[in-house]
């Protein structure tokens, strides 16, 4: 199997702070390229180091630094697993595949240095939290944090609520940041309120805290029951995926079915290229069964070695989203 996306979203990163996020803060320590996530150490960031077995903070003055060491919640805190290379004299790089990640909503981490020495970055820094150590929170002490959702001006997801124009403070609240009541703070326009998220696909329930009070979006008619016999707004965040089927050139009509539409054999006809057959549509975050349907034949996709009966007994192509 093949597949190409407009864009690869997946697992998304990004640091802040647990106050409040803006979508115009300097965001630091990381970069997205494609499907790579790209941790960045820059010793220029730094000026305080935590002694690991002591507790002893120490000023970074002339360190002499011979290795730094990513390590976080992502890899149980290993001081030697994910090992970062030299780029030049300030700069460290490490590039991790997004799939070398879990789906949690929020990781900690911080960067070790020399194999004994935790960089402190500064408490006004936008993107850090207080570490935590044997369920207390330690004084002085921040790691950075990473989210799967956060607030980018170009991002995939815009959240609006129309009017409110006296409240002081709106709060938007979903199933894609734990429900947390202080997150995301709504930025005020002339018609009410507005945040945009960069989101991984997938299908969140949602609702606005006005000045406290809990509320559903009155513009999206999408809404599902809650435990508190009231509702919640949903989203689904979806990504444009193109499937290919490579060869058959003497086909003259090949058909894409799954259950992303129902298993319509005409809704979906694919494009014949020089190496195959293509289609592109949008799909929701999860898993999804498919197969190709050439000149009447129903198939399963040949480059594909992912597969999964279904209830009715069939063997099906699978691809997943995140």
């Amino acid at each position: 199997m093949k597949i190409l996306k407009s864009h690869i979203i997946c697992i998304v990163f990004v640091f802040a702070c647990f106050s409040v996020f803006s979508q115009t803060s300097e965001l630091k320590g990381y970069t997205i390229e494609n499907d790579t996530v790209v941790f960045r150490f820059d010793v220029r960031d730094y000026s305080k180091f935590t002694k690991e077995h002591t507790g002893q903070l120490l000023e970074f003055g002339d360190f002499n630094i011979e290795s730094v060491v990513v390590a976080g919640d992502f890899n149980l805190w290993s001081r030697d697993h994910w090992k970062m290379n030299k780029v030049n004299k300030y700069i460290y790089e490490l590039k991790k595949n997004i799939h070398d990640f879990t789906d949690e909503f929020s990781w900690d981490f911080k960067y070790v240095i020399n194999n004994s020495y935790w960089a402190e970055p500064s408490k006004y820094d936008p993107n850090i939290s207080r570490a935590i150590k044997n369920g207390r929170k330690l004084r002085g002490i921040y790691n950075l944090k990473m989210y799967t959702a956060y607030p980018y001006k170009n991002g995939n997801a815009s959240f609006k609520l129309k009017g409110y124009k006296s409240a002081k403070k709106v709060i938007l609240a979903g199933s894609f940041n734990k429900w947390h009541e202080h997150l995301f703070k709504m930025n005020k326009t002339e018609n009410g309120w507005e945040l945009t998220l960069q989101m991984k696909p997938d299908i969140y329930q949602y609702r606005f805290i006005v000045d406290g009070n809990w509320i559903e979006d009155p513009n999206n008619t999408n809404r599902t029951p809650n435990e508190f016999n009231e509702y919640n707004s949903v989203i689904d965040i979806q990504e444009y995926t193109t499937f290919t089927l490579v060869g058959y050139p003497k086909a003259k009509k090949v058909i894409l079915a799954g259950s992303f539409n129902n298993w319509n054999e005409d809704a979906l006809k694919m494009n014949k290229t020089n190496k195959g057959w293509t289609c592109s549509l949008p799909l929701s975050g999860g898993k999804h069964h498919y197969k190709f349907i050439v000149d009447g034949k129903w198939i399963t996709d040949p480059e594909n070695p992912l597969r999964e009966y279904d209830g009715d007994g069939h063997i099906n192509s699978v691809y997943m989203l995140k």
